[in-house]
């Protein structure tokens, strides 16, 4: 091993987080490997909703689209009662895209799908997962961590400035660590299964027993035809048989029909609901993102999604420090990130019981819009407002018009690896360029006009205000006209330095 095989981030665990993390590394230039110890990827549908924040991130990341094409909206659910009646129900509130939001409703995609179109992303940037690859050791140090791999019957040993795991549950990198998992079983074991059959329309989700924790089966269709998702809770204790025969007669001693049958099994699994947190995300070089620093009941659709956003996080975070920022701005993602997931775990448990109950309704607390870093080291206002808009909030979307004519979305300035300065009708000394951050002047001779008050009213903005927007899409500050000073000091802090011009 030598110095020139060394990589910047290795990452452990080619899920949803993973990829993620690989995505913005990679569009970023930093160096990583990305590792799974299966030799396959995952192909089942168990993390099937996607949320409209999460949306936002893979519009940035360049997979909104591909992701939209794999699924759809959330159908009906079709209520079956005893008494031999029918209700069909909204499982998920209505809501339309607005400016500021401009994804409404959560989408369900099948995760193998979702994964697969992060992979095909990916391979557009140049790199693949490297499938039956596992991390067997690790050690670490002031500089870096050097890793054992092992791959084929082989190992090999190589050096990292930076070890993420991304591993999942039963993370080998947070055990390791010997990072306490403290949580609770919740008492609910279910089965999840891909099945193809017949008996069943495909224009709703069929639920029936709803409420009932011995004989609840539901039947959610996927985008392949003939294809649905079949879940249930089960007995705590037992073998289940999940060949089709065993998932068709389960069908049918809980419904009473006879015309529904499993045809085919594509992926099935029976698992115990776990809530659990990590006392830690980071211990020196070495981080947690995703199911190995949380676990979620399913319920409320959390689990990808805030995986997803953890590695969103974290990755633009580290390409920073690798490129000089101090190394405290990566103390900000366990201080971020920990409490969201606490906060999502709580979520999720309070919807089982709804579940429990035969009240599972999903209204805006789980489309993870409101979501935000507010009391966040890397917030800063000057001077303290009192507005809906504060330094630590999602940056919300608006149309502008650039000065050449064009619609001008913000989504659209924000997206790539950048931050992002937004400067409304300012007269006084320009915040100096560098690398790395994109300035647009809002109002009278700048590049954007907002003439109909988009920006100004979504973000409730005085002329002179500017608002800085972070690489993630929270705002990373906001201060006026005479606080310049303030936000150079800000923008030094995390890495974003002006260039001096070198002497002749």
């Amino acid at each position: 091993m030598t110095e020139d095989d060394a990589i910047d981030v290795l990452i452990c665990g080619a899920g949803a987080a993973g990829l993620t993390l690989a995505i913005d590394l990679a569009r970023r230039g930093v160096s990583f490997r990305l590792i799974e110890k299966m030799d396959d990827p995952f192909r089942g549908s168990r993390g099937k909703g996607i949320q409209p924040r999460t949306l936002e991130v893979f519009e940035d990341l360049g997979i909104v689209d591909k992701i939209a094409a794999s699924g759809g909206y959330y159908p009906h659910q079709r209520e079956y009662h005893g008494d031999g009646s029918v209700k069909d129900v909204a499982l998920v509130e209505a809501c339309e895209p607005v400016p500021s939001e401009p994804y409404g409703m959560p989408l369900l995609v099948p995760q193998f799908l979702t994964e697969g179109a992060m992979r095909e992303r990916l391979a557009e940037l140049g790199h693949a997962p490297e499938l039956g690859c596992a991390l067997v050791g690790f050690e670490q140090d002031g500089q870096g961590v050097t890793a054992r791999l092992a791959s084929g019957g082989e190992e090999q040993t190589i050096r990292a400035s930076y070890l993420v795991g991304t591993d999942g549950g039963r993370s080998f990198v947070r055990q390791a660590l010997a990072i306490g998992f403290p949580g609770k079983t919740l008492g609910v074991r279910a089965i999840v299964a891909d099945v193809t059959l017949t008996g069943l329309s495909r224009d709703v989700w069929h639920r029936f027993n709803e409420g009932s924790m011995e004989t609840q089966i539901s039947f959610c269709p996927l985008v392949e035809e003939g294809s649905f998702q079949l879940q249930g809770p089960v007995p705590l204790e037992g073998d289940i048989d999940l060949s089709a025969e065993g998932l068709t007669a389960l069908t049918a001693e809980r419904t009473g029909r006879t015309d529904i049958i499993i045809q085919s099994v594509s992926w099935a699994s029976a698992f115990n609901m776990n809530a659990r947190l990590a006392d830690s995300y980071r211990v020196g070089r070495v981080f947690l993102a995703g199911d190995a620093a949380h676990t979620h009941p399913p319920t409320g659709g959390q689990g990808l999604n805030t995986s997803v956003q953890d590695a969103y996080n974290l990755g633009w975070k580290l390409a920073a420090v690798l490129s000089g920022a101090p190394e405290t701005l990566l103390d900000s993602y366990e201080e971020e990130r920990r409490p969201i997931a606490a906060s999502m775990l709580g979520l999720a448990t309070r919807l089982l019981e709804d579940m429990k109950r035969g009240d599972l309704r999903r209204g805006r607390e789980v489309r993870q819009l409101d979501i935000g870093y507010p009391g966040s080291s890397l917030s800063l206002e000057e001077p303290q407002r009192q507005t809906r808009i504060l330094a630590g909030n999602r940056a919300p979307d608006a149309l502008l018009k650039g000065a050449a004519g064009q619609p001008a979305r913000l989504f659209d300035l924000f997206k790539g690896p950048h931050w992002t300065l937004l400067e409304f009708e300012v007269e006084t000394v320009p915040v100096k360029s560098r690398k790395g951050l994109h300035i647009h002047s809002i109002g009278q001779g700048g590049d954007l006009s907002d003439n109909e008050h988009r920006f100004r009213d979504t973000y409730e903005v005085a002329p002179g205000d500017r608002i800085l927007v972070r690489p993630d899409g929270y705002v990373g500050a906001i201060v006026s006209q005479g606080d310049v000073a303030a936000l150079e000091a800000y923008l030094h802090d995390v890495g974003l330095k002006t260039r001096t011009t070198a002497k002749r």
